[in-house]
């Protein structure tokens, strides 16, 4: 039927075509275009029969030149409105409300390059729908998830430093919403500054104030991720691939339910997005000692994970979009942060970082009764690491040869050191090695490192070794490890190979260092801005984000 009202005829029936035949007539139209009179014959001066009026020619470079215009007004117009959502979603905090004592910003290497700190922040909040999603039973909003991510000058290498959520710690003076502010708190734990003030949008600046105060660091920026975010951020990637220990069910994630429950996660691999990533993160029951440091454990495989997923589909705009727009529906940022470009060129800034190269820890920790308390010296020691930025394993991050930190080269370097080719240089990247230091002399270790590092091997960690000192350089290897431990060895005239641990380490001896002494900068107690090496027992739990997503997951 017709679309047209009190109509059943169609366009093509007989009647309205004789219709349109006796108009044609009168008006001296056929159909076939051409003009005619009365008695049919064509009018002088008439159109040919079949022939329509000609149009004026559009040249070929004319169209594309439209067309290009066209396409290009459509991107700059889907462009600009990308940018103002992703703008009208972000939230900022008052810049007001940081401290008026702040450490110093960290100043630029020999390269003009500068590091940066950023403070993550996950936010158990009742607000902005989260209590859907299983924010906090109460009003306001608290922090269970810290992370300071000091990204080192060369944008090449990073490190999450975890902070425990019952660390016991002093919070300096925090602005509340009237605009007053609260005196120091002494000896309490760490995530109840971001409940001062008890709002739903917590407060992030009071939690900036505590980790400045805390690390003697200047965070450059803070960014608060609530539950919609998070959830929404891991369904822009389509899912982030986790591992569980062991099977954890609906009581473990609530134990008030009383009861064992459903099963929500199965042993072993699998991808979760959404609600699914929450509870991940968010379990701590069933799992280890069912502690809040095994949950940390999680989320730091967690954000590796992550940060894998974004690389593989590559650090680029296409990808980087529908995340930002995902994650910042929920964003509370710095005001220094605050802006799609500002966010989206500081993601373009790390992009260069290999997974290898982003490091999780957690802050050195002790259990005091039901709280945590920081362990010194060894936490004062990886504040100083990264305020003079080093890696977690003694290396300066800014170096791009023994000339630019002013390190003297090996007096007697082995052969061996010298540049594998790129077929070796690829073989000998994968063999990892940890370098320790057993003569006692500082400096030593990343003496040794260098030259392992020269040969194209991976080192893992650099440390000092533990027991007596060494008179000679021994390379212990674990089970399968004796070819790479010989290999390794000739790179150390005069040393040794024996089984012994797990993996590979050089031992560094009284022989290496006489034959490398350390520069006097590095061996000069005390030297400003060469802080102690980090002991093993920190350095050594270090997560890599190429990590098996199974490994290191519980504690207890």
């Amino acid at each position: 039927m017709s679309g047209r009202r009190g109509s059943t005829e169609t366009e093509n029936s007989p009647r309205r075509a004789g219709g349109r035949r006796a108009a044609n007539r009168k008006s001296g139209t056929d159909n076939d275009g051409s003009s005619k009179d009365g008695s049919g014959k064509d009018i002088p001066g008439g159109r040919p029969a079949g022939r329509a009026k000609p149009k004026p020619k559009r040249s070929t470079k004319q169209k594309v030149l439209w067309i290009t215009a066209g396409c290009t007004a459509l991107l700059v117009l889907a462009g600009g409105a990308v940018y103002y959502r992703l703008n009208s979603n972000i939230t900022t905090f008052d810049r007001d409300a940081l401290s008026k004592d702040r450490p110093e910003a960290a100043a630029p290497d020999a390269q003009g390059r500068t590091p940066v700190n950023v403070l993550l922040i996950g936010s158990d909040s009742r607000g902005n729908g989260n209590s859907d999603l299983g924010g906090g039973g109460d009003d306001g909003a608290r922090s269970d998830t810290a992370i300071l991510l000091h990204v080192y000058a060369d944008h090449k290498h990073a490190v999450g430093i975890s902070i425990p959520r019952d660390s016991l710690v002093n919070i300096p003076p925090c602005k509340l919403p009237n605009g007053k502010w609260t005196k120091e708190q002494t000896n309490v734990m760490f995530n109840s500054a971001f409940s001062v003030g008890n709002t739903d949008q917590g407060n992030p600046a009071c939690t900036q104030n505590a980790v400045e105060k805390l690390t003697n660091l200047r965070v450059d920026h803070t960014i608060v991720v609530d539950f919609g975010g998070f959830a929404s951020m891991t369904q822009a990637v389509g899912g982030v691939e986790v591992c569980l220990p062991n099977n954890v069910y609906e009581g473990d994630l609530n134990p008030n339910l009383g009861h064992k429950g459903k099963l929500i996660f199965a042993k072993g691999k699998q991808k979760v997005e959404g609600q699914s990533a929450l509870d991940f993160v968010r379990v701590r029951h069933g799992i280890g000692d069912g502690s809040d440091i095994g949950r940390t454990k999680r989320q730091q495989a967690f954000l590796s994970s992550l940060i894998k997923e974004v690389k593989s589909r590559g650090m680029d705009p296409t990808t980087l979009l529908p995340l930002a727009d995902a994650a910042t529906k929920s964003l509370t940022v710095d005001p220094d942060l605050g802006s799609a470009a500002k966010l989206m060129s500081f993601a373009m800034s790390i992009k260069d970082v290999d997974l290898h190269d982003v490091k999780f820890l957690t802050a050195p920790w002790r259990y005091e009764g039901p709280r945590v308390a920081l362990v010194h010296p060894d936490v004062d020691q990886l504040w100083a690491a990264l305020k003079a930025d080093r890696t977690i394993d003694g290396q300066d991050a800014s170096a791009q040869s023994p000339a630019a930190t002013g390190s003297a080269a090996p007096s007697t370097p082995p052969a061996a050191e010298a540049t594998p080719s790129p077929t070796a240089a690829a073989k000998n990247a994968d063999v990892k090695v940890a370098v320790l230091n057993g003569t006692g002399e500082s400096g030593i270790g990343n003496k040794g490192a260098e030259a392992v590092k020269g040969a194209g091997y991976t080192v893992t960690t650099v440390g000092n070794a533990g027991g007596k000192p060494r008179s000679t350089t021994v390379v212990e290897y674990g089970t399968g490890e004796r070819t790479n431990a010989e290999a390794v060895a000739k790179l150390f005239p005069g040393a040794t190979v024996e089984p012994g641990g797990r993996g590979l380490s050089v031992v560094l001896g009284h022989d290496f260092a006489a034959a490398n002494p350390a520069s006097a900068a590095t061996s000069a107690p005390g030297a400003p801005g060469v802080p102690a090496p980090l002991p093993t027992s920190v350095s050594g739990t270090a997560r890599s984000a190429d990590d098996d997503p199974c490994a290191n997951v519980s504690y207890g």
